[in-house]
């Protein structure tokens, strides 16, 4: 720990600490049991962000950092509890919480928060068995790619990277449109292993998140593991010699590339949506869709239309308005926007202290983000048969959320009734992805600033023309209309078994795959954040990321000891999987009826979320079943 005076040391925790997280580490440091218990419990909160004070009085919050400073900086510090066990580390995250943890989550919890690793129950294969294997091909360098390398590299299996863009970090390099950002608490966007990174605030612009990939595939290796500025056109699955071959696409020509296994790592948020509008071609100022927002691009004194009101829309819009002559929203769906206090706050330099310098702050504090950002929310979006107000809401909780959301609407637009009725959907919150207020409702206020709800009818050189029959003069058009969420790993071109065609195999629109990640026909593939892994209620796609590079993993190993190098799953298997997947969303929100939202596709089945909680997938993926593979 860096040097302090007990005086600093002392100003610093009680102005700054997280008193749950707090007194985790006093027990870690002293073992002494009295801080799991009264009066120390802290009071359970489940803002995202937490009040820090935990609900304990002065009196007590003064004996705490009393105690740490003398733990602290004491010379001969030895923490007492390293690594707890399972029984131990759920009765800590329960005292922590002020509320019960199930025992489930301890194992998982254990590795999300650094107690164990990510890889420390796959079975390591003998230095002879590596060095016969061929590579393993990972297309797509984001936060999924750079997951799964690490965990192969961990493991001493040789892998290539194959991304597209000079750089990596996939979405998070692609999309630098004004106000783009994430929408999960960076401290639980983040990788469970890697140096802990110094985050200026609750939730980052995406030039943080960019950095922060960056420095983990530095710090890890992976980076020397990626091809740049290379296209996989296309994978088919060699059956003669067990392994794929890949044909890429660089700047000096093609090449083939023969792999172990093909894992698709092109993320779901990758291949942008634009609509079919009518007059398009005609116009003659910018026009773009969201993530090809031009680098150069000057909108001060212009006049901006946005097409969309999703989430980045609702990023762009208040970034932009006060630099615009006037932005111009059409809105096709109102979405519920949830208000989240201290959203936009930074973390002041004493908390980045505490979390740099204190034995196990860092990792309490992350517990502590991926609990309230996890599965809390999700026994709330099942259908309830009973309720009576079916058109608004799912159940009574539901409903109160639905209220909570409308008031925080209501009483930002109370002089402007208008935009109130513009701005209510008219379904029941969380049935579309829900959207957080980034500022949305305080700048539909402003002057220069028109939410538009009538349909668009056409385009034309100057502008936008809905069916008012009013043209609303631009500049510049953004489509901020989402991504082709269905696509996923069918846009590779890839061939399997007797020919069989991924692309042909999920038409129209309806992916499946085994656990979201293996699919039948297809040797050795994996997707990841595949088919019905999305979240829709919470936690964070790097959990997703790390869940599915150890199932992957896993099972690469079980195929290569298994002697012939290869699986190819089950369709009973897959098909049961799927069963259980449609039949838990009959039952919930987002196959609530009149609902349109890129998770169903067009034959209403829902194609991109999954109905899990986040420790069920944990559970899921911890080993391949040799069973489960033919």
């Amino acid at each position: 720990m860096e040097q302090v005076s007990p005086e600093e040391l002392a100003r610093k925790l009680a102005d700054a600490a997280d008193f749950r997280v707090l007194l985790m580490v006093l027990f870690h440091l002293s073992g002494d049991r009295r801080w799991l218990g009264p009066p120390y419990t802290p009071r359970r909160d489940v803002r995202l962000i937490a009040d820090e004070d935990a609900g304990l009085a002065v009196a007590i919050r003064q004996e705490i950092v009393a105690a740490a400073v003398k733990y602290l900086l004491e010379p001969a510090l030895q923490p007492q509890v390293s690594k707890p066990d399972n029984a131990l580390l759920q009765e800590m995250m329960s005292f922590c919480l002020g509320e019960p943890v199930p025992a489930e989550y301890a194992p998982m919890m254990a590795e999300q928060i650094g107690f164990r690793s990510l890889t420390d129950d796959i079975p390591r294969l003998s230095a002879r068995q590596r060095e016969d294997m061929l590579p393993v091909a990972i297309i797509g360098a984001g936060a999924s790619g750079i997951a799964m390398g690490k965990v192969l590299q961990d493991l001493g299996i040789r892998y290539i990277i194959i991304e597209k863009n000079p750089e990596l970090g996939g979405t998070w390099w692609e999309n630098v449109y004004p106000g783009c950002s994430v929408d999960t608490p960076n401290h639980a966007y983040s990788y469970s292993f890697g140096t802990p990174y110094r985050w200026r605030s609750y939730f980052s612009p995406r030039e943080d998140i960019e950095d922060y990939l960056q420095r983990i595939a530095v710090e890890t290796g992976v980076r020397e593991n990626i091809r740049f500025n290379t296209y996989a056109e296309n994978g088919r699955w060699d059956i003669d010699n067990s392994c794929w071959r890949v044909e890429l696409r660089t700047e000096s020509g093609t090449e083939q590339l023969r792999a172990l296994a093909l894992v698709s790592a092109i993320g779901p948020l990758s291949l942008p949506s634009m609509p079919s509008i009518a007059g398009a071609e005609s116009f003659n100022g910018p026009l773009f869709h969201s993530s090809d927002w031009p680098h150069t691009l000057d909108i001060r004194g212009k006049h901006v239309a946005v097409i969309g009101t999703g989430a980045s829309s609702m990023q762009i819009v208040p970034a932009i308005a006060d630099s615009a002559a006037s932005v111009s929203v059409y809105q096709r769906t109102a979405q519920w926007a949830r208000p989240i206090p201290r959203y936009h706050d930074a973390i002041s330099d004493d908390g980045q202290w505490l979390l740099e310098n204190l034995p196990f702050y860092a990792p309490w504090y992350r517990f502590t983000m991926l609990w309230r950002y996890g599965d809390g929310l999700l026994p709330f979006l099942q259908r309830d048969p009973a309720w009576p107000h079916p058109e608004r809401s799912v159940n009574r909780v539901n409903d109160r959320h639905r209220q909570e959301m409308l008031d925080h609407m209501n009483a930002i637009l109370a002089d402007r009734p208008d935009l109130q009725e513009k701005c209510l959907p008219h379904y029941p919150p969380y049935g579309k992805r829900i959207l957080l207020d980034n500022n949305w409702y305080d700048t539909l206020l402003k002057p220069g600033v028109e939410l538009i709800s009538d349909t668009i009818d056409h385009i034309d050189s100057n502008g936008v023309v809905p069916d008012d029959g009013t043209l609303r003069k631009a500049d510049i058009i953004v489509y901020a209309t989402g991504f082709q969420v269905a696509t996923g790993a069918a846009r590779l071109n890839l061939i399997g078994l007797q020919g069989a065609s991924l692309a042909e195999q999920w038409r129209p629109d309806n992916p499946k795959a085994h656990l979201g990640i293996t699919v039948p026909n297809f040797p050795n593939l994996f997707c990841m954040l595949g088919p019905n892994t999305g979240l829709g209620h919470g936690g964070s796609a790097i959990f997703q990321a790390e869940c599915q590079a150890h199932y992957i993993a896993s099972t690469l190993t079980l195929a290569v000891c298994e002697g012939n190098g290869w699986l190819d799953v089950r369709q009973a298997v897959q098909d049961d999987y799927v069963a259980r997947v449609d039949e838990a969303h009959s039952k919930m929100i987002w196959t609530h009826p009149g609902l349109s939202t890129y998770y169903r596709n067009a034959a209403g089945r829902v194609i991109s979320v999954m109905p899990w909680r986040l420790v069920d997938y944990w559970h899921m993926t911890r080993k391949a079943q040799r069973e489960d593979f033919a």
